[in-house]
């Protein structure tokens, strides 16, 4: 209620500076960061002094809002200038910022500066620590900690999870069960998390037992992970389940079902979903529309992907992003209008041309190569070559490309300039669970112990794919 607040602290005799302090942190702890600088300016302006928790309130907005970095750098700076850089608080929260920011140099400096270890300094080194990588170092932080609480062993499940070790975090929630911490929403959300990154169903459910033990299942951060988690593990009942257990719906869980609806190929449930998302108030941003045009590509709705691009730039002002367009290149080439997808791809070429992410024209290229253009496909590659010279992705297309039209000669003559230029095609890998346990299988390995039954079975079954009419019902 910022409004009764301003009235309250306007109308004060005498204002403190713990009166400020309280304004700014709590337009802080809402992500106001315009309001928290415009208010410490003010603050500045009256000859109060702000002390370390004003800059904590300050920075702790700069790293919500990281977007802008100026912001955070110019806060900082004031912070150096009025001698409460050295300020356990205000340290905590730098560290924080420099860690969100990604900026590794800027958080190892203050890791290496900070004299005095207080509970929240060891989390954010380990939390620091996880965000650049350095997994083990935040490991050693963690068995160096004296004291260990929720959010320490949460940061650990989510910088594993977040670092792709999907099975540490896994370890690391079971120890932490197992040494009576109570757990939080945020520590069942971050495992969901790792257990959606490995696709494993049986796992989260156990953990969904668990958290519906503790009445968790309404919260919304822990029912997003679990939409998400039953989704990526293909039952899309549970996942729609799991969305209606949610008591306050934010955005993220209705993209999140909406993504949910479109990969599984439920184009109208995802409509259903989207036209009651916007009935229900909730405004649509980026990753809705990344989704929507996702669900009209699978499906081949190609009149409606148009109309939903169409809407998202006239009815909601959505800036224009290069995954947008790499949807719509999608489904015109899905649906073998390749005369539109070129259209597309040169009308938001600048556009395409200035993101690092080069995909729109590889699914351009992806879908020569389903169509059997080669023409068009050798035109795209050669833009693909020269915004990513050093990327296999656009050579191995053009190499199947060629191969699959029959011209087998241009296509080892693309597979001979891959290895020229030290190329190598990234293997493939797929896994699944069975029982509890995880088998994965990456090309050219042959490691595990039942690879010949599997050999046996898999080639039982291509025959019988390609001699149905040898097999009776």
């Amino acid at each position: 209620m910022f409004e009764a607040a301003l009235d309250v602290f306007v109308e004060m005799p005498k204002r403190v500076a713990f009166a400020w302090n309280i304004m700014i942190s709590g337009h802080a702890h809402c992500g106001k960061l315009e309001s928290c600088l415009s208010l410490f300016k003010e603050m500045l302006e009256s000859e109060f002094k702000p002390d370390c928790y004003t800059f904590s309130s300050l920075m702790n907005a700069c790293s919500a809002d990281s977007s802008n970095v100026v912001y955070g750098r110019m806060v900082h700076a004031v912070m150096l200038k009025n001698g409460w850089s050295s300020a356990v608080e205000a340290k905590n929260s730098v560290l924080s910022f420099y860690t969100k920011l990604g900026s590794r140099d800027d958080a190892m400096r203050e890791l290496e500066s900070i004299e005095v270890l207080t509970q929240v300094s060891w989390n954010s080194i380990i939390d620091a620590c996880m965000k650049i990588g350095e997994t083990e170092k935040a490991l050693e932080v963690f068995h160096l900690a004296p004291e260990k609480n929720i959010v320490t062993w949460t940061t650990m499940i989510t910088g594993y999870g977040r670092n792709g070790d999907g099975e540490q975090a896994l370890r690391f929630f079971v120890e932490m069960m197992k040494s009576g911490v109570d757990s939080d929403h945020f520590a069942y959300g971050a495992v969901l998390h790792a257990c959606s990154g490995l696709a494993l169903l049986g796992h989260g459910k156990m953990i969904h037992g668990c958290l519906i033990h503790c009445g968790f299942q309404g919260y919304a951060y822990v029912g997003n992970a679990l939409v998400n988690l039953y989704a990526k593990c293909g039952d899309i009942k549970e996942a729609d389940r799991a969305f209606g257990d949610i008591a306050n719906k934010d955005l993220v869980s209705w993209n999140t079902m909406l993504f949910a609806f479109g990969v599984h190929g439920l184009a109208d449930q995802a409509l259903k979903l989207y036209d009651n998302m916007i009935a229900s108030g909730i405004k649509p941003d980026n990753v809705t529309f990344i989704g929507l045009l996702t669900t009209c590509s699978h499906s081949g709705l190609v009149e409606e992907g148009c109309m939903i691009f169409e809407s998202m730039v006239k009815d909601y002002r959505i800036p224009l992003e290069v995954d947008h367009v790499t949807c719509m290149i999608d489904m015109f080439g899905r649906g073998g209008h390749l005369a539109e997808a070129k259209d597309l791809a040169t009308t938001y070429s600048s556009l395409v041309t200035d993101s690092s992410n080069n995909s729109s024209w590889e699914t351009l290229l992806g879908a020569c190569s389903t169509h059997w253009h080669t023409e068009l496909g050798r035109e795209v590659s050669k833009v693909l070559k020269i915004a990513e010279p050093s990327e296999e992705m656009s050579f191995v297309l053009l190499s199947n490309l060629y191969c699959s039209t029959g011209r087998w000669k241009e296509g080892e003559d693309v597979r001979r300039e891959m290895v020229e230029r030290g190329m190598k095609k990234t293997p493939g890998c797929s896994w699944i669970e069975v029982g509890n346990q995880v088998s994965t299988f990456v090309v050219g390995d042959s490691s595990h112990p039942r690879l010949e039954e599997l050999s046996e079975t898999l080639n039982c079954l291509q025959h019988e794919m390609r001699n149905p009419e040898t097999f009776g019902p």
